[in-house]
């Protein structure tokens, strides 16, 4: 019969002196790693098998960066077993290929040393060439000498001066080319080593210890798990969503696919591991903050200047009772100023902050990720499938023609039941070609959603100013007018109906006296998405159905003043 143990990493009152306990060293392995957007929890096992009596069992294989919190051990027993106390400390050790670690940098070291000689010899080539071009350029100094008196006989023979000077130059600067294109390899080849030096790891590594005391009242196996997070490893959610078109017959769809990028440098290697992602955030606070008194009062009046100081007299007299009480009513006043200044200001920067750390606090889901895999310890992203759904998507034409004449492909959706989708980048497939990339904010399930797939080339949109005129009205009490009509045009060469919208604006007044009127075609709503002046059009394209839309407005002001148009 299994007898199932769990301790948690706190020190207890052994029930035993473990001074004389005997200890076992146990091999674990990463069985098990569930990924937090910030960091992860790991699972390690092991299997040991221990005497009757007292051991303390030694796991020394827990990375440094294992928070000394969250290590937790538990497992079954064949046998009864009882736990005494988990103690847990840092420690290097050496690293199995330490041998052959420490050959290897002797080797390079050697090899740099040898370089360093290497350029030293070619440094004192480059200062013998230096000097030789420096000994031809005084031969060179020959012909500026006075010339010998007459009759003197001639010793110099210029033809092979020249010649001697002609060759020794050429000679000094090949050897200095040389000796300095040498030098500059040498320098490549010391550094390329040194960087390789750099990356071949130390002969011991730090690492964390837990020391299991146990008394075991017979001869038993028992298989351990050991429990940890770590920081420096992390997820990031990321989709694919391609979205079919389809014609008169097939109805339009979208394959929604989910991923995510993971990464980790915990200082350990998670090979052949079942994989876990979850979107709990354990280091993100277990408590809502608190909130301090926030505290009204009358702003302080400006503080007096203090009077001159006039000098004592003679005779020593203490103050006088009028200036103690203004010197003590100064102090209240700045200490109020204080109290004030420490009261609102503060309080107000901190909720400012808050709602980003709350987004995704009402969600929470875990992913299994099939099989098991392989995640380095290097930072590199391991990228992996979560899920894949299809959903039957709303084709709806956007349009924005006064700043553009093109239609904009969207697709709304509603989400699935299940778990939310999270914030991350999306790339964006329409029937098979990729248009670009985007992002999904946190949706829950059932929730509806749009996402834009591109210019359509299958609507066609034109827009143009039908009439432009500009005025006065009115016989005693005239007014300036200027009155703008447009006309919108829209045809769709889709084989099924697609739902339109067509965005446009008309003025906003700033002013009671400027009065703006809307004519023509009424928009479906106005004011979209709380802003001032933006109108929108909505409903149903047939296939090769052209919609025209013919609105605009007047703008009316007193004739005394003029206006502008402004963004």
């Amino acid at each position: 019969m299994k007898h199932v143990f769990a301790v948690a990493l706190l020190v207890f009152a052994a029930a035993a002196d473990v001074s004389r306990a005997a200890e076992v060293e146990a091999q674990s392995r990463i069985d098990a790693v569930t990924v937090f957007p910030m960091g992860a929890e790991v699972v390690r096992v092991a299997k040991v098998q221990l005497d009757k009596g007292e051991h303390s069992l030694l796991f020394r294989d827990l990375p440094a960066g294992a928070i000394e919190g969250s290590i937790r051990v538990e497992g079954t027993a064949s046998g009864k077993l009882e736990i005494g106390s988990v103690d847990t400390r840092r420690l290097f050790v050496p690293r199995a290929d330490a041998e052959a670690s420490a050959s290897e940098r002797r080797r390079i070291e050697t090899e740099i040393e040898a370089l360093r000689d290497d350029r030293a010899r070619l440094e004192a080539q480059v200062q013998a060439a230096e000097t030789q071009k420096q000994l031809i350029t005084n031969l060179t100094q020959l012909p500026t000498r006075p010339a010998p008196p007459v009759g003197a006989e001639r010793g110099e023979d210029w033809t092979a001066i020249l010649a001697l000077i002609g060759a020794g130059s050429a000679e000094a600067q090949r050897a200095l080319q040389d000796a300095q294109v040498r030098i500059r390899e040498t320098d490549r080849k010391i550094e390329d080593l040194e960087k390789k030096l750099a990356e071949i790891a130390p002969e011991k590594t730090e690492r964390t210890e837990a020391k299991v005391f146990v008394i075991a009242q017979s001869a038993l196996e028992v298989d351990i798990t050991v429990r940890y997070q770590v920081a420096h490893a992390s997820w990031t959610p990321l989709y694919d969503v391609r979205l079919q078109t389809g014609d008169k017959t097939v109805a339009p769809k979208i394959d929604l696919t989910r991923r995510a990028s993971i990464s980790q440098k915990t200082g350990e290697s998670w090979e052949n591991i079942a994989l876990t992602l979850s979107t709990t955030r354990p280091s993100a606070g277990a408590s809502a903050p608190e909130l301090r008194p926030l505290i009204v009062d009358f702003e302080p009046e400006a503080r007096p200047p203090p009077a001159p100081m006039a000098m004592a007299p003679a005779s020593g007299r203490a103050r006088s009772m009028d200036e103690g009480a203004a010197e003590i009513a100064a102090e209240d006043q700045l200490a109020a100023q204080e109290r004030f200044a420490a009261a609102a200001p503060q309080k107000q920067v901190v909720m400012a902050e808050r709602p980003a750390e709350v987004v995704r606090a009402p969600f929470h889901a875990l992913y299994a990720v099939p099989g098991r895999l392989t995640v380095p310890e290097t930072g590199e992203a391991k990228r992996v499938q979560l899920a894949a759904e299809t959903i039957e998507p709303e084709l709806t034409i956007r349009t924005v023609p006064k700043v553009e004449p093109k239609a904009y492909l969207y697709a709304k959706f509603n989400l699935p039941k299940g778990s939310p989708l999270l914030p991350g980048a999306v790339s964006l497939f329409r029937d098979g070609t990729f248009v670009g990339t985007g992002r999904l904010p946190i949706l829950s399930p059932g929730e509806e959603h749009e996402l834009g797939f591109g210019i359509d080339d299958l609507v066609r949109v034109r827009h143009a100013i039908s009439e432009e005129t500009r005025g006065e009205t009115g016989l005693i009490s005239t007014s300036r007018t200027d009155s703008r009509n447009f006309l919108i045009s829209v045809k769709s060469m889709h084989e099924r109906a697609v739902s339109l919208a067509v965005f446009d604006q008309v003025p906003v007044s700033a002013n009671q006296d400027i009065k703006v009127d809307l004519t023509g075609k009424a928009p479906t709503r106005e004011n979209v998405d709380d802003k001032r002046g933006v109108i929108v059009w909505e409903g149903k394209l047939e296939p090769d159905q052209e919609q025209t839309i013919s609105f605009g407005y007047r703008v009316s002001w007193p004739s005394a003043k003029s206006v502008i148009y402004r963004q």
